[in-house]
């Protein structure tokens, strides 16, 4: 734990400006207990949160190690830090959605069913509970039992879309929690389901919403899906320093891994605030302890608990060993038992064999350059419209979400690494939009979702200080501004997603309706059922920008 005080200085604790307890957390050591907890005029309240679920609802297998994470287990220690905790919140930062088929296909029902079981107090809308209809999303709202927040999203009309913050009362004091959504997700956000949205300026809004909620509450948490990025003009990080009177930010978006809560001053003010994220898909369980006397924190504790992760190593006759970190923790009974239903009715649907590979596709870096697995996907999109002439296909990093591991593979695990509802869609452009296709392309920064993915004839090099693709070829064939092309690419960025706006200026759109992952089945069975990953070099990136690779994805 942080430690504010040393121990002939507590009785002097109450005359101590939180900025300065705040600041000798930082620069002590930890300890077991706190003193804290036995004055009488300090209250300690427990935040248990959560972020990018991404729909893992169940345990499941995590390249290299199978049976993590999971609602079930992440229930049971929610259970048992109530049982010792007088005061606790239990919050999600986002991106509930799209992710493994138990959920997917359920658009999210069972996901909901787990929170409303374990009892979470609230969540802020992600970017991704904007990947189905509004109606889909009124109907996920309408069955949880917990409020999911924004304060900056509206309709077109000027009504929030749904609640901008709660008031939580604990006995002795108050909490405001409020909701902010990135505003990026009017870009990355499937254009025909956010069409009729505004996303207002996330700072904008809380400079007006905190002071009005530090006069009814003693403590203001922000639950928002910004993001955590190295600079402090972007996410949650230029929240804190330009908004007063946050005490707690807990993030989501940049599945971010944190090992200590970040600290931030806001300019020209003694006001500090603490930032939490818990990484991704509940593998941890983020928990900070704040203990808050006079309405001001003065101590915190923050740790992310592994939800049945594991470590591997390799026994001398080859087989591997799977050693837990931390305790093991065992599954709710009554939770397991809930969401069996769906996962017996996906085993049903999806466990049929497809293919094999001896070598896992890795879903890493996908954001970042080009993969395995990104050329087989747009090598897939190529081959089903053979038949119509078209040049090249491009898939967005962003929309892969999972790894195709070594082995049998299963319609299940298609559906895994692709978990949205995208149909494969052809584009007639003029060549001078296809260049200006890879100017766009070119200013896309490493990490970014709209990163590419493509496919069997098409090359080029990504020059970003220039800002320029360089040695495109198509099929061969420098690119010619005076012809036209085809490409295939899937409906979320033909409708102009991830930036690509310039795919509205085809003169001619074909959608096949054929969803992605369908097309992808199709074509792992066409190969003959046997694959083997292997990087293409159809992109390459020069030597000056590789630095720019940051360790997380901007655009989740």
């Amino acid at each position: 734990m942080k430690t504010i005080f040393i121990r002939d200085q507590l009785k002097r604790l109450t005359r101590i400006p939180v900025f300065v307890l705040l600041a000798f957390s930082i620069a002590c050591g930890t300890t077991s207990e706190s003193k804290l907890d036995r004055e009488p005029s300090v209250s300690r309240l427990v935040i248990l949160h959560t972020n990018d679920t991404h729909g893992h609802p169940v345990k499941f297998f995590n390249h290299p190690v199978p049976d993590v994470g999971g609602l079930p287990a992440r229930a049971t220690l929610v259970k048992q830090i109530r049982k010792e905790n007088r005061n606790v919140l239990v919050l999600d930062a986002g991106d509930l959605n799209t992710g493994r088929p138990e959920s997917t296909l359920f658009k999210a029902k069972p996901d909901i069913e787990g929170y409303n079981y374990i009892g979470y107090d609230a969540m802020v809308l992600g970017n991704h509970e904007f990947d189905n209809p509004i109606r889909v999303l009124e109907w996920q709202m309408s069955l949880a039992h917990f409020p999911f927040l924004s304060a900056n999203v509206k309709t077109i009309d000027g009504r929030y879309l749904t609640r901008r913050y709660i008031i939580k009362r604990f006995h002795g004091f108050k909490v405001a929690i409020f909701g902010l959504t990135t505003k990026r997700t009017e870009l990355i956000a499937n254009p025909l389901y956010v069409k009729n949205l505004i996303f207002e300026d996330e700072i904008q809004v809380a400079k007006k919403l905190v002071p009005e909620l530090k006069e009814k509450a003693d403590i203001v948490i922000a639950l928002v899906h910004m993001g955590i990025y190295p600079t402090t003009r972007k996410g949650s990080r230029r929240l804190a320093s330009d908004v007063d009177g946050i005490d707690l930010i807990v993030d989501g978006h940049t599945h971010t891994k944190l090992d200590s809560a970040i600290f931030v001053k806001k300019f020209g003010s003694d006001h500090r605030t603490l930032i939490v994220q818990a990484w991704k898909w509940g593998l941890v369980l983020g928990r900070i302890d704040l203990w808050i006397q006079n309405s001001k924190v003065v101590d915190y504790e923050f740790k992310t608990i592994p939800v049945n992760l594991k470590t591997v190593k390799k026994k001398p006759d080859g087989t591997k060993a799977f050693h837990p970190v931390g305790r093991e923790i065992k599954e709710d009974e009554m939770l397991l038992m809930s969401l069996k239903p769906y996962v017996d009715k996906i085993d049903l649907l999806l466990s049929e064999v497809i293919g094999h590979t001896e070598d896992s596709f890795l879903l890493k870096n996908a954001r970042k350059k080009e993969t395995a697995l990104g050329d087989i996907i747009a090598d897939s999109m190529l081959w089903y419209t053979r038949n119509i002439g078209v040049d090249f296909a491009i898939q967005n990093g962003g929309g892969i979400r999972a790894d195709l591991p070594a082995g049998q593979i299963t319609k299940k695990e298609v559906y895994e690494v692709l978990p949205f509802d995208n149909s494969v869609v052809v584009l007639t452009l003029k060549g001078s939009d296809v260049q200006s296709l890879f100017d766009y392309i070119s200013t896309i920064s490493s990490g970014e979702g709209a990163f590419p993915q493509v496919s069997e004839g098409l090359s080029f090099t990504i020059n970003r200080m220039s800002q320029k693709c360089e040695n495109i070829l198509i099929n061969g064939k420098p690119l010619d501004k005076n012809r036209i092309y085809k490409i295939a690419t899937n409906s979320y960025l033909a409708n102009g997603g991830d930036g690509f706006r310039i795919f509205l200026n085809a003169i001619d759109e074909y959608d096949s309706s054929a969803f992605q992952r369908d097309v992808l089945i199709e074509y792992i069975k066409h190969l003959g059922g046997s694959i083997r990953p292997k990087v293409k070099q159809r992109i390459r990136l020069t030597e000056n920008q590789k630095v720019h690779m940051w360790p997380f994805d901007l655009a989740a």
